[in-house]
């Protein structure tokens, strides 16, 4: 297929794609789970509002929302999932009020015939869809007010200072007396209460709940939809066409021809601009995000055996573990993204062969403002999880509350801004290369494409405000997180290693083109409409769950042919000398294409089909998936390009090969200790009780601090320790990168 076919191919697929993702918006947001003005007892009597729901929701994100415990199964995972933790409460405590009332004994004490009867009686009252859209109440049952009130009761004393609830605080990582303020207390007990009351009501005309039936609960009658196992068949018919297509594609079209040695060395053929040296402080704050990440996810992996101290020392009073779980996942966010952000920087008057005036200015300039949003957000969220911020000013300048776009909406704000100034440095960079013949300029062009796209998407976050109702929340939060970090940053990674692949002779620019552009289509086929997949169970009507499960499918496709790529260039690396000095900013490459098959196509696709994740959303499955793919992928590329850029600085430098041997292994050993001997196992162990029992109990206290999981949990400790090694000595390795000598700039071309 030619190139000017496959842009073409593009074009109509990526529209298509975009308009059918917003028509799925359209579905969620006419069919959301409503939000009653009340709901009110037969007598009238006023149990919770509109008002109390939506400030509960604001008490939510102030104690740090998804980073304490998780809601529809997104969130953190020592803490329960407050939806289904609820929802089962309630029905344990209606049945009890029902037994007593119809058969004045305990459930337990009742004989088998009686308990089916009871259990009946429970789902049917759970299940009841009562709620009257011309006068917006929602009507209960006595007997379900006064379970409400049993788990109330039992909910406020949790998030209190109340001695009883101390030993089940400290489980859950939850600091004393998180909520001081009664009022706000309150008002976040009303906003679980409609989010369980959204799992089991029953969607008008329907037999499923707004959740689709999740959390899995056989008690209130939470069992798989036929939807769910239609739909899990048809994903893997997806997949297994989609490989079968994409290999015969491989065997049946042109590959890669033999090229010769470059006449001038590629080192040689460069001199370094002042721009580009700038970047280079970039790199020093990413080793620097990247260590302090990994202590404070190790903090964050310890509360997990003792939820309010770290080794017997009382940190939860200083450092409690929602705040170091939202600093932890942010600084992923940031030092990955400072690497991308600081490669472009790098490359474009690279691929230019132009330093635009004041361009070295504007690169500092976007430096400082880089270290102002990571301090200014830190602050605020500290502030905000010491209950010191008012609900406006959290939202604010605090914590937003949900995972990986947890900074306050200035500092989101400020953080687009941002990007928008750096695709201002990109592009007049870049734009002078359009005037010149150049061969790479089709390269370029996408490119330049993907710079627009990840300036532009994350305004995607702006979508929603701060009681914008979860359901639209979370479609909007997974245009950033799977449209932005895992979609137009992938495009952009694909044409840097290919642009500087050409530059190194390892494939021709026609070649690289055509590559890009195939391997963009394929892609965003199933990236575009597969970031549904995280919204099966959100509150979203049956459509959502048909086209991600089936298009989610194919993003896996890619991936499948991903080691062709991983041998092509370990043969790259051992049999052309001219780019040794590459070689390990290439071994990161190999180390990406293994995790990417690995991360985010075997442990992704384990967790997708609907009826897999209806059984693993909100478990340590879902981290096997996430440690594996945004490290194992985005991290090792970032520091694959951070290397290469550096390289580049310095080409003189020699920096110790057992050093380098040492930090690329141990990065890669200790991912995978920390995934296969820790996270795995705990998943496994919870997914068994998920479908045993229900999905409740495998987030348990019940299950969770047994012996055998903590035993797991604990050996997480080898994988850490081999990974925080490798960043020790990474950054140790810095040491080799302090000073530069200038030399006059002169085009790659």
């Amino acid at each position: 297929m030619s190139h000017k076919r496959l842009i073409i191919a593009l074009i109509i697929m990526v529209s298509a794609s975009f308009i059918t993702l917003l028509y799925g918006g359209r579905e969620i947001y006419l069919k959301e789970p409503p939000i009653p003005k009340a709901y009110v007892t037969k007598d009238n009597q006023i149990i919770f509002t509109e008002d109390q729901i939506k400030n509960g929701q604001k008490a939510w994100q102030s104690i740090g929302g998804q980073e304490l415990g998780s809601v529809w199964g997104h969130g953190s995972y020592v803490a329960p999932d407050w939806s289904a933790d609820w929802l089962h409460k309630e029905a344990v405590a209606l049945q009890e009020i029902y037994s007593q009332k119809n058969f004045k004994k305990s459930f337990n004490q009742l004989d088998d015939e009686k308990k089916e009867i009871i259990n009946t009686k429970v789902k049917l009252e759970l299940r009841k869809n009562t709620y009257d859209k011309e006068t917006g109440l929602f009507t209960l049952s006595k007997e379900r007010s006064d379970a409400i009130k049993i788990v109330y009761n039992d909910y406020y004393k949790l998030f209190s200072s109340d001695i009883s609830y101390q030993n089940l605080r400290e489980k859950y990582a939850i600091q004393e007396n998180i909520l001081p303020s009664d009022l706000r207390r309150e008002q976040l007990l009303s906003f679980f209460f409609w989010s369980a009351w959204s799992c089991v009501t029953e969607r008008p005309g329907e037999k499923i709940s707004y959740t689709n039936n999740w959390p899995h609960d056989p008690l209130v009658g939470n069992t798989p939809t036929t939807s769910a196992f239609i739909w899990s068949f048809v994903s893997i018919l997806f997949l297994i066409g989609g490989i079968g297509a994409l290999v015969w594609y491989y065997a049946s079209h042109e590959q890669q021809e033999n090229i010769e040695p470059p006449k001038i060395n590629f080192l040689n053929s460069i001199t370094i601009t002042p721009s580009m040296k700038s970047t280079l402080k970039y790199f020093y704050i990413v080793v620097l995000l990247f260590l302090l990440q990994a202590v404070f996810g190790i903090i964050t992996a310890h509360y997990g055996v003792e939820g309010q101290a770290f080794y017997g020392f009382p940190l939860a009073e200083y450092l409690p573990y929602s705040l170091t779980r939202t600093w932890h996942n942010q600084l992923g966010i940031f030092w990955i993204a400072t690497a991308w952000l600081a490669t472009g920087l790098f490359i474009a008057p690279l691929i230019s062969g132009f330093e635009p005036k004041y361009q070295k200015l504007g690169v500092d300039f976007l430096f400082y403002c880089l270290i102002v949003i990571v301090l200014g957000s830190f602050i605020g969220q500290w502030f905000t999880i010491q209950q010191k911020l008012g609900f406006s000013a959290n939202f604010w300048f605090g914590h937003q509350g949900y995972q990986y776009v947890d900074l306050g909406r200035f500092w989101q704000i400020f953080l687009f801004i941002g990007l928008i100034l750096w695709l201002i440095l990109m592009i007049r960079a870049i734009i002078p290369i359009f005037k010149k013949v150049e061969e790479t300029k089709g390269i370029i062009f996408l490119f330049l494409i993907s710079c627009v796209a990840i300036a532009l998407f994350y305004g995607a976050g702006f979508m929603w405000g701060q009681t914008t109702h979860y359901a639209r929340v979370e479609y909007w939060r997974w245009w950033v997180v799977h449209l932005w970090v895992e979609g137009f940053f992938e495009i952009f990674a694909t044409t840097v290693i290919s642009f500087l692949s050409v530059k190194l002779n390892l494939i021709t620019p026609h070649f690289a083109t055509k590559s890009i552009l195939f391997s963009t289509f394929i892609f965003l086929i199933g990236g575009i409409l597969g970031t549904f997949h995280h919204l099966y169970f959100t509150g979203t009507p049956t459509v959502i769950l048909a086209l991600g499960s089936s298009f989610s499918a194919l993003e896996v496709v890619p991936l499948s042919v991903v080691g062709f790529e991983a041998y092509s260039n370990y043969k790259s690396v051992k049999d052309k000398d001219w780019i040794k000095p590459f070689k390990w900013p290439i071994y990161f490459f190999i180390a990406v294409a293994f995790w990417n098959l690995v991360g985010a196509g075997v442990f992704g696709f384990f967790i997708n089909p609907p009826i897999a994740l209806y059984y693993m959303q909100g478990l340590n499955t879902t981290p096997v998936h996430g440690h594996s793919a945004l490290f194992g992928v985005y991290g090792f590329l970032g520091l694959g390009l951070m290397f290469f850029c550096l390289k580049i600085l310095f080409p003189n430098k020699i920096v110790n090969e057992k050093l380098m041997s040492y930090i690329f292994w141990s990065l890669n050993i200790g991912l995978a200790a920390m995934v296969l001997i820790s996270l795995l196992p705990v998943g496994l162990i919870q997914l068994f009780h998920s479908i045993n029992t229900g999905f409740w109990y495998a987030r348990s206290v019940e299950v969770m601090q047994t012996d055998l999981v903590n035993f797991f949990k604990w050996l997480r400790a080898i994988g850490d320790s081999l990974f925080f090694i490798g960043i020790i000595l990474l950054v140790w390795s810095m040491k080799y990168f302090i000073r530069n000598k200038s030399k006059n700039f002169k085009s790659l071309f």
